[in-house]
This record gives C-alpha cells, structure tokens and sequence, in this order.
C-alpha cells in the first residue's frame, strides 16, 4: 500500500528566538498607503506645517500608550525601551528639519514630501556597512509608517485582535506590531527578511515567541488557516505537516525540554573543561535593559557593549551626561563582573551633512576609530563618561576597527589626556582601567604581536574578520556561501592573534557568533582563547561544551584543523567532535 500523499511543505530561514509552535496561520499584510502629490499656494504652508506637527504629535500619544499597554503585561523591558526608540525618531531632526525647509521651498502637500524624506532617509541607512544600522531601518519605516497614517487619517490595524494559536506570518512585522502582539492568542512568528538583531528579533525573545526570520517569499506561498510548525530553534517554517512529521517534532520538542532544564541547571557553575581549563564567558548587549537576560544566564560580564545606541535617530552628538548615565547603570548592573565598553563603531555616514557627498565605498571608508580620531571631541566625551563610570566598577574600553598599531597609539594619547583633565576637575576614575583592542581586519591579525604591546587585551570580532579577509559580504545572497568561518585563511588568522596575545602577557576573548555556535566552541578554545562573549540565548550552550570538553582534545583538534585544506573538512572534524561530546547540541 502506497504512503498516502502530503501536501507539506518546509520555508528554511533563520530561528531567533527558541520554541517550537504548532497552530494556523495569519498572514499579515499593510497595505501601502496612496500618498497623493498636490501643489498648495504659499499662504497655505502654515497649515501644513501644523498638519504635520499634530501628526507628530498624534505618533507620539499612540506609541506611549502603547508602552503603557505592554509595560505591566511583559516581563523584560526590551519591548518597552525599543519603543523609546520609536518616540525619539518623532523628533529626529535628521526627519522633521528637511520637510519643514521642502514644505516653505516647493509648496507641496505634507503627505508627499514626508514620504520622500523618509524613503530617502531610509536609503542612507541601508547603504552603511553595518549590520546594526541596516536592522534600525525597520525602526524609521514602523513610525515613518505610522505620521503618514496620521497624515492621511487612515486607521492602524495591528495584531491586538487575532484569534486563539495564530502563526503569524508576514514579508516583516514591524518592532510596535510585535510590541502589540496579543500574547494568549499568537504562539509564534514568521517574517521574509530580518536577522539575530533585528528589533523583531529581540522582541521575540523577551516575550518568549518562538521565532523564524529570513524566510525569504514564504508570505507569498503561504494562507490563511492553514496549520503550520513553527521551528525558532532549526529557523524552520513547516506547512500542513504529515503525520510523520509531528510525530517527529513531538519527539524533538520532550529532548528539547530536556536540555533546556539540563542546561539551566549550569547557570552558577564555572565554564571550566574536563581537565581543568577555565574559560570566560561574558555577554554581548546592545541596549542596558539586555542585563537582565545576561544575568538570568549567569553571565560573567558584558564582553561586549555596543554603544551605537545613543547614537542612532538624531543629529547632534549624546552628551557626556546622557552617555555616563547608561554606562553606570550597565556597570553597576554587571558588578563584580566586568563591562567592556567599545567606543563608536559607525561610518561618518551618520553624521554627514546633506551638502556632502556619500562614499563610493564605505565598507573600506570613514568609519569607527577612524571617525573618532578625525573627530576628537564625538571621541573625547564618549571617553569621559566610560572614565567616570569606571569609578563604580569593572570597566574597560575596546576600540573597534583597528588596522594598525599607530591608531592605537593615537587613541591612547587621547585617553590620557582625558584623564589628566579629569585629574584636574576632581572626577574619580580608574587610573589602570584596562584597554582593548578589537581585531577584525587582517591587517591587525597579521601585526597582532606589535598591537598587543600598546593594549591589555584583544578581542577578535570573527564576524568582520571573516568578510574583510574573504571579501565576502554576507548580507549579499549571491556571495553568502562564500562566508566561512573554518577557511584556512581565517583560522591562520586567529592562532596568529591568540599566539601574539599570549606572547605578550595578555588575554584574548571572541565576540562574534563562532564564540556563541557550539560547533565552534571545541577549535576556539583548542587555539587557546581565554574568553568568548555571547548572545544570552546561546550562553549556556556554550558552558554545556566547555564542561564536556578535555582541553587536550580541544588542543588536538585546532592543531589538526592547521593542516586540513577545505573548510568543509574541518567542519566534519567539529562536528564529529560535538557529536561525541554532547550530540543533543548538535545541529
């Protein structure tokens, strides 16, 4: 007898936030507002003007009472403080400045001109070399999206209202519609695009949905009411599953269950290898209000502190105030553990004035320490607050994009000067805190042992480390496949930089996602990486390895991966080394 037919079918993508869901789904669409283009007569620009001020206005009421609305439903404030976010992009000069001078200089209507100041807004930001910066598009589209709602008078119809074990799947969900999600009844989400750092992401993750983005059309082969499986852990997307196919995910959902207890049970235990190895593991944040997912985790510290935030959706600089306010709550959070602060990691394309010409290519261009070295003051406040932070606890500073040891050279003299003006105003600070430097071009891999002579310590970020060293961009479909973390070049690299490290008396840690995929684990620590700084979701998966883990092995496989020729033969190795340790980690 024949098997009976399935109509299944599987969406692959990327899962963000772990769980698995079985119900029907919704797919969500917004249907794109019809922005008319009239000419108005000059005695007709003031009411325009107080158009579109009331529409500021009205945005702003909705997205508070929306924070209101979820702020005693959720346990994290993640939901909460990205729509602060939101608030502060209704008064983002970089938005309100060119539709007041468009409205007095071409005399069209609101609608018109605010559509095409945020498109083209939107456009810059998505043309700068940074991962961070493209997910915060999503951020000006959601209240872009919303001032043309208020403009036009057109209703927002969001997720509130949808019934009981809804999968919702959509081309994006935008941060306030995932914010909004009614939580009894959605019991995960889909989307086209998106990443690990996307705001949709994070959301998911506080409000504990499974997650899967990066689905490339599936919204458009998809419809309503069918039943689905929906997979945050393999980032996959299942379609009118078989029977088989359940019987299946019932199995994987109990070993899941399994683990996750298993693991939770590391979370007071040291990261320290069978034979007595002991290895750090700290955290990667992006906003102050992730300390909370950190510690739930037992996080010895924040390894990495991203501090782009302050930056994004204004015009002017943050002030130092605002700055030390957030870096001692993350300090004081974080204490005894330490909290590696890296100074401004984005491009002069920011901040670029809209009589300046853009970059022909700004992956190569004006960005990170080069930005602040041409612009010491943008550099010089953003030192003091992390000095004067560093009074009430573990702090140390990293500076991104190094590629060459004469940048560092330049960004220490400017450190002690601030801290001879501080010694002179009176303002404590730690007079040993330490200072890092971020390996992440070639260039500083290949002089790492004159760098290590200028730091205290290194941390290799193996995301960029990877793209500048193969020249491969891994947002580009076309050339993805080309990204690889094993290829001989990258781990020649990294011994390099660990060996330079060590030579000189000082650790080295890895911030990027091999320090937070299991499978990379076992060569990372073969190499002899003193810390690994992680994604809070994939912490205790990474002490899980350490634990199982003989550092002699580990020492065995890095120095055997040295001589294997295709990065594929050097996956098989760690994968039948994770297979051996701890299969149920295995992907």
């Amino acid at each position: 007898m024949s098997a009976p037919a399935t109509t299944e079918r599987v969406f692959q993508g990327i899962g963000v936030s772990p769980g698995v869901a079985r119900g029907k789904i919704l797919v969500y669409r917004i249907a794109e507002e019809v922005v008319p283009e009239y000419d108005l007569a000059p005695d007709q620009i003031p009411q325009e003007i107080a158009r579109f001020e009331q529409a500021l206005i009205k945005t702003r009421e909705q997205l508070l009472q929306l924070q209101q609305r979820i702020a005693a439903g959720v346990g994290s404030s993640a939901p909460s403080s990205i729509l602060d976010v939101h608030l502060s992009i209704t008064e983002d000069p970089a938005l309100i400045d060119p539709v007041m001078h468009r409205l007095e200089k071409e005399h069209k209507n609101v609608e018109h001109i605010f559509h095409d100041v945020i498109h083209k807004y939107m456009q810059t930001l998505l043309e700068i070399p940074d991962d961070y910066l493209r997910e915060r598009v999503a951020d000006i589209q959601d209240v872009g999206h919303r001032i043309l709602r208020n403009l036009l008078g057109c209703e927002h119809v969001g997720l509130a209202n949808v019934p009981p074990g809804t999968i919702v799947v959509a081309y994006d969900l935008s941060p306030s519609d995932t914010s909004s999600l009614n939580r009894q009844n959605v019991v995960g989400f889909a989307t086209d695009i998106g990443s690990h750092t996307s705001h949709t992401a994070i959301v998911a993750r506080s409000l504990n949905l499974p997650a899967v983005v990066g689905l490339r059309d599936a919204s458009q082969h998809v419809h309503d009411g069918q039943i689905a499986l929906l997979d945050g852990y393999s980032g996959t997307l299942v379609v009118e599953p078989s029977q088989q196919t359940l019987f299946i995910y019932g199995q994987l959902e109990q070993k899941r269950h399994t683990l996750e207890e298993r693991l939770a049970a590391l979370r007071d235990l040291p990261a320290e290898t069978l034979d007595g190895r002991r290895i750090v593991i700290a955290g990667n944040i992006e906003l102050p209000e992730d300390m909370t997912a950190l510690q739930q985790v037992g996080a010895e510290g924040v390894g990495l502190f991203r501090t782009e935030f302050l930056y994004l959706n204004r015009k002017d600089f943050p002030s130092e105030e605002e700055q030390y306010a957030k870096y001692l709550a993350v300090t004081r959070a974080a204490k005894p553990h330490p909290v590696i602060i890296r100074t401004l990691d984005l491009g002069g394309d920011k901040f670029r004035s809209e009589d300046e010409g853009r970059e022909t290519n700004p992956f190569l261009g004006f960005r990170a320490i080069r930005f602040c070295l041409a612009n010491p003051d943008v550099f010089i406040a953003q030192l003091r607050a992390i000095l004067r932070a560093s009074a009430e606890g573990n702090v140390m500073i990293m500076y991104p994009m190094i590629s060459g040891i004469s940048e560092v050279i330049r960004a220490n003299e400017i450190l002690d000067q601030v801290m001879a003006d501080l010694r002179k105003e009176g303002k404590p600070f730690n007079e040993n805190i330490p200072v890092g430097a971020m390996i992440e071009i070639p260039s500083a891999a290949t002089t790492a042992e004159m760098i290590a002579k200028e730091v205290d310590f290194f941390s290799i970020g193996s995301n960029d480390l990877i793209q500048y060293t193969l020249a491969v961009d891994r947002v580009n479909e076309r050339v993805a496949s080309l990204y690889e973390p094993t290829h001989p070049a990258i781990l020649r690299l990294i011994r390099n930089t660990v060996e330079s490290a060590h030579n000189n008396n000082i650790w080295v840690g890895v911030c990027g996602e091999m320090a937070g995929d299991p499978l990379y684990v076992p060569l990372l620590v073969g190499m002899g990486v003193d810390e690994l700084s992680v994604g809070a979701a994939n912490l205790l998966r990474v002490k899980e390895v350490i634990r199982r883990l003989k550092m002699s092995d580990a020492q065995e496989l890095a120095a055997a991966t040295l001589h294997v020729t295709h990065s594929r033969e050097v996956q098989a190795m760690l994968k039948a080394l994770l297979q051996r340790i701890d299969p149920d980690l295995v992907s």
